[in-house]
């Protein structure tokens, strides 16, 4: 069992009112059984993840973190409707079986705020390191690798259209709506103690390419987003966090992958912001799975420069809004307390990048 992802005790100032809950539980679901425990998953930083058991049932509750949010920002019911909308072309998703819609006048009613509850995957989720119960050779490894891949291939490659889909986002002009965005967020985000990224931004204003397609994009796709069999690793059974789920540009989802794609031969700063287990011999470099998506899409693109510093920049400007809560105090969570230095490292990159494009496009 140590093989599967399992949550752990409720981090302080997420607890959830138990007696509430288990209340709108057992009118929802007649046959539960017994009392109620609540855990917490406790990775990712965004929207917070809890098990919900019973003696008979099992579910996943998905709400917004604690603390004031942008208005915008961590909407539970576009998340849970999306994933209804896309389970029957898209079955790596978990089943929803409920969603709660808190209005403003009942906003205490169970924990003011809407929430959803979805089935439990059960699997192995790869996070920063593979459990070490699990021991893959070099070919089993990139054979994961692939697979994951073509996971966020097959999504780009669903007919949204077909599928009833097109309100799903804007479409076209997705490219400079998310630059112009970023851009927004990062300076309404700044503080005192964090860099401009004034020369990025405008970089990515002056190279920004035409959209090379419009498909559906999952926006989070990261290894520590799939689930994997238990008893074949190498399968992906399910894709999860569909908060930035939309309509978009392909290349761009892709950008936004590799920026959480450290490599093995990354530096030391870099190598200790790792999520996922990109680094494992048998892992596809970054340029590698640019060109393993291109060949496998028939996707046509000369410079993929400006799509990886997107990834990269847009990061940033999620760490400077996560650091921006700490800084003023409006989340105490102490792993958002050193985020401005990521900032700045990732400013680096980014710079780094523009300089090596500059230096090619010269040559």
């Amino acid at each position: 069992m140590s093989l599967i992802d399992t949550p752990k005790e409720i981090r302080a100032g997420e607890a959830l009112d138990s007696a509430a809950l288990d209340s709108y539980l057992k009118k929802q679901f007649s046959d539960l059984q017994g009392e109620i425990i609540i855990k917490q998953f406790p990775d990712g930083a965004s929207n917070l993840t809890y098990l919900i058991g019973y003696e008979n049932r099992e579910f996943i509750l998905r709400r917004p973190p604690f603390g004031k949010l942008a208005k915008s920002a961590h909407n539970m019911v576009r998340e849970a409707r999306i994933m209804q909308a896309l389970k029957p072309v898209y079955g790596d998703i978990p089943a929803i079986f409920a969603l709660h819609e808190e209005s403003e006048q009942r906003q205490q009613e169970i924990m003011g705020c809407d929430f959803y509850l979805m089935e439990r995957v059960i699997g192995i989720i790869p996070r920063k390191n593979l459990p070490k119960e699990l021991t893959l050779n070099k070919v089993q490894t990139r054979q994961l690798c692939t697979n994951v891949i073509d996971k966020l291939i097959a999504l780009h490659q669903v007919d949204y259209k077909k599928a009833g889909l097109s309100d799903l986002g804007k479409g076209a002009g997705y490219v400079k709506r998310q630059i112009e965005s970023w851009s927004k967020r990062y300076q309404q985000a700044i503080t005192p103690d964090a860099v401009s990224f004034n020369q990025v931004m405008l970089w990515l204003n002056e190279y920004m390419p035409d959209d090379i397609a419009t498909c559906i994009i999952h926006n989070d796709f990261r290894f520590d987003n799939v689930v994997l069999n238990r008893d074949n690793p190498l399968e992906v059974i399910g894709v999860l966090d569909w908060e930035m789920a939309t309509l978009g540009d392909p290349l761009m989802d892709l950008g936004n992958s590799l920026a959480y794609w450290v490599q093995a031969d990354d530096d030391a700063f870099f190598q200790a912001l790792r999520r996922q287990p990109t680094h494992l011999e048998g892992m596809l470099t970054r340029s590698e799975v640019v060109d393993y998506y291109l060949e496998k899409t028939g996707i046509s693109c000369q410079r993929f420069d400006f799509y990886q510093i997107y990834g990269l920049f847009r990061l940033a400007a999620i760490v400077q809004q996560l650091y921006y809560r700490y800084f003023h105090g409006q989340t105490k969570d102490a792993r958002f307390a050193d985020f401005v230095t990521v900032g700045k490292y990732l400013e680096q990159r980014c710079l780094a990048l523009i300089a090596h494009h500059t230096q090619q496009v010269g040559n």
